[in-house]
């Protein structure tokens, strides 16, 4: 068990590092902030200090080590637009982003896998057949092109809902639904497969066959073995309730950790994006740990299996 854990974490430490080592690196690959916040047209000297005040006068690898050391103090960096600490800008900005994606994953939860059982239950028939090709429509169109239908639908059309803002709950049901419905077609989708292999399995059909009643079957059987796989998209779905906000916040002017990176990374404000990738990075391995965490308290043969077997 303690193999198992701490091996785990160890790979949660290493991803976590190597995303912020790629973020750092690219970041200052792909343009000099000082040219784009101080403008093209800055006396050169202006511009020369302005990097020698960030520190982006000096090698890419004396940046990454001062980087790396002021993250284990707790100093996650500067803003190079207003000067705030990048995680206050962050923290300001967290409780927007999950007052949408709280609530979105409870109607993808609410949804999908009820859904996804029903389709599995009823395989091959007119239900089944209208869930998958709604989960299908719901996975396929993209979250900016369901936002934008539905405002012109419910805020435009029948302007029963604002298009966009933070003013009032009901400014958060468009963009809520449009988070939930794609999430939902996801995991109906993933728990229909894996309700049907469970339903393959001979020990449903000899419980079958013993004369137990189905439904009896199905939650004592079915469903218990089922949900094992199915806490994978669920935690993936938790790890990426930042990072699935993106789009969504951008189309709505939602002012949440979305929208703030999308801004930061147009202007460049390094400290800002790499804060929030280090938080998406660091909510998404520590879902998948609590994910590899239970399946090897669900599953004993997976604490027991060779380190590479397991994943």
């Amino acid at each position: 068990m303690f193999h198992f854990f701490g091996f785990r974490a160890l790979r949660a430490a290493i991803t976590i590092v190597m995303v912020v080592t790629f973020a750092f690196v690219v970041l200052r690959l792909s343009g000099d902030p000082a040219l784009l916040i101080m403008s093209v047209d800055a006396p050169p000297e202006a511009v020369a200090a302005f990097r020698t005040s960030w520190g982006l006068d000096e090698p890419l690898w004396v940046q990454y080590v001062k980087y790396f050391a002021a993250i284990f103090e707790g100093d996650l960096g500067r803003s190079m637009r207003d000067g705030r600490p990048a995680l206050d800008l962050v923290v300001e900005r967290i409780p927007a982003t999950l007052a949408l994606t709280i609530p979105a994953l409870f109607i993808k939860l609410g949804l999908g896998i009820p859904a996804g059982i029903t389709a599995a239950l009823h395989r091959n028939s007119l239900l089944d057949r209208t869930v998958m090709a709604l989960a299908v429509a719901g996975f396929t169109v993209p979250s900016f092109v369901l936002g934008l239908l539905l405002v012109l639908l419910f805020a435009v059309q029948l302007g029963w809902l604002p298009s966009g803002g933070q003013e009032s709950w009901r400014h958060a049901i468009l963009p809520v639904v449009t988070l939930g419905i794609g999430g939902a077609a996801v995991l109906a989708r993933f728990t229909r497969s894996a309700m049907l292999e469970v339903l393959g399995q001979p020990y449903i059909r000899t419980a079958s066959a013993k004369g137990v009643p189905w439904r009896q079957v199905v939650r004592g059987h079915a469903l218990p073995n089922a949900a094992i796989p199915t806490v994978t998209i669920i935690g993936f779905m938790v790890g990426s309730l930042i990072a699935g906000a993106v789009v969504v916040e951008s189309v709505f002017s939602w002012p949440g950790v979305g929208r703030l990176l999308v801004v930061a990374v147009a202007n460049r404000d390094l400290a800002v994006v790499q804060c929030i990738l280090l938080l998406v990075a660091a909510t998404m391995v520590t879902a998948n740990m609590i994910v590899d965490l239970l399946y090897g308290l669900l599953d004993p043969r997976l604490r027991n299996a060779p380190r590479g077997a397991g994943g």
